[in-house]
């Protein structure tokens, strides 16, 4: 859709889509938003993270590259109408076409219309959200990146704050493995019990930041580093980096992160030391910035070390010429307080694993509370929310990360059953997770503020938890 020339860089732009129509039709439609810097039309499951599946529920589903190609990946971000199709404007341009041709295929409308992503999927559900809600009935948005153009910032603020303890051009040797499970084991031995079992998940992620000290309770190396201990200047920056990235001037660029043991696995790693060098230097490179930085796209590691973040905070937010929308505009939801969304009758479910690298569930958890506090104290009538202990982004982890949270969103939306507990397990095939847990190990992810706590019974099993708080 929209094919067309651009008058900035001469590249050919569109919206690709792909729609799946299953042959026994639910009566429902379902929007899936992708990830990352969108650029490739995924196959349209309708799944985010390790939810279930629309079609294979019956749904008929989108999926979209957003406005742009893989190969037009990040320097289309200097097209102006090519930022707001990635940050907005796609959803809204394809989801009458889209419910157009659901009704030609089936001779019927959808009654009921979802919308559901991970990453920059769920941002994009969040924006959905508050942007068309009138078009939708539930939304299903996993790790979302709402404050997205933040977050890239402040893993460039991030990558210089590792350079200053890595000891070689590998930003991952600033904390090895080694050194996160030492991290890992300090954070289990504070906060495991917190919910009255030890069994390798921290449920009680709130407690947990009141009862853990990197200072306090990581070990401090006396000489040499050998694994076992972190250097006091290892500790110093873990301690900065975790309490959130600022302007040289002490103000607040993105969230702090919470303490988490799912730390110590690989993809935490990847966000934290390889992803701002090749994945967010661009997006705040040609993407987010006004005017567009435009880096040497061979020469990205210097951008992000030499980059002024002061500069880069500002350009985040600013507008100019044709960049009429700044960064933190196409790309956020325009009400958090999501009023049009309650008046409506639309619900939406959020979930956030606690161990996510590079969108903070702390970002989200205060959002969330503040959620509630503009709804007079409860806004779960509208959103529910559920932290996902352990979990990385989206899914992965020494976690409970598969859960059936789409089926019971339509249910909520359909039947007015609002879920107060999501059962979640884990994925057999991760290698993430820890020897001693059953490959059948279920957990309740419960509904925040209240906290799965172990009750009696199975330790393995989830009809031992009940949710409290």
């Amino acid at each position: 859709m929209n094919e067309r020339v651009s008058e900035v860089d001469g590249e050919t732009y569109a919206i690709g889509f792909e729609m799946r129509l299953p042959m026994h039709w639910s009566g429902r439609f379902l929007y899936q938003g992708n990830g990352g810097l969108d650029g490739s039309v995924a196959t349209a499951y309708g799944r985010a993270g390790g939810s279930d599946s629309g079609l294979q529920m019956g749904m008929a589903v989108l999926s979209s590259d957003a406005g742009h190609t893989g190969a037009q990946n990040p320097t289309f971000g200097l097209d102006p109408q090519a930022r707001l199709d990635y940050g907005y404007q796609a959803v809204g341009t394809l989801t009458p076409m889209a419910k157009a041709l659901v009704t030609e295929a089936y001779g019927t409308a959808p009654h009921h219309s979802y919308v559901a992503g991970s990453s920059n999927g769920g941002r994009h559900t969040m924006v959905a959200a508050s942007r068309y809600t009138d078009e939708y009935d539930g939304f299903l948005a996993v790790a979302p990146g709402f404050n997205l153009p933040q977050a890239a910032v402040a893993q460039l603020w991030g990558a210089q704050r590792w350079n200053t303890v890595a000891t070689s051009e590998d930003l991952s040797s600033a904390l090895t493995v080694a050194e996160r499970q030492v991290v890992a084991e300090a954070i289990l031995a504070q906060c495991d019990g917190l919910d009255g079992l030890d069994d390798g998940l921290v449920q009680s992620s709130d407690d947990c930041q009141e009862s853990f000290s990197v200072a306090e309770h990581v070990p401090t190396c006396e000489t040499d580093c050998d694994g076992t201990c972190l250097s006091a200047e290892q500790k110093a920056v873990v301690t900065e980096v975790f309490a959130g990235a600022t302007t040289s001037g002490g103000e607040d660029i993105y969230s702090s992160f919470p303490y988490d043991p799912g730390l110590v696995q690989t993809g935490w790693a990847d966000w934290k030391f390889t992803s701002p060098i090749s994945r967010d230097s661009v997006a705040v490179g040609y993407i987010f910035s006004t005017l567009p930085y435009a880096p040497a796209l061979n020469a990205l590691r210097d951008f992000v070390l030499d980059l002024d973040i002061d500069d880069a905070n500002e350009r985040i937010h600013a507008t100019e010429g044709a960049y009429a929308e700044s960064a933190m505009e196409f790309m956020t939801p325009t009400d958090l307080d999501f009023e049009d969304l309650q008046q409506s009758g639309g619900k939406m479910m959020v979930l956030h694993g606690a161990s996510d690298g590079v969108f903070s569930m702390e970002d989200t958890t205060a959002w969330y509370r503040g959620l509630d506090e503009h709804h007079g104290g409860d806004a779960s009538d509208f959103v529910q929310y559920f932290q996902v202990p352990g979990m990385g982004h989206t899914q992965g982890g020494p976690a409970t990360d598969r859960h059936d949270s789409l089926a019971a969103l339509v249910d909520w939306v359909e039947e007015g059953d609002r879920p107060d507990r999501l059962e979640a397990w884990v994925n057999p095939a991760n290698t993430q997770l820890p020897a001693d847990w059953s490959t059948d190990r279920s957990r309740p992810l419960c509904a925040y503020p209240a906290v799965a706590t172990y009750a009696a019974g199975d330790s393995e099993s989830a009809d031992s938890f009940d949710c409290q708080g």
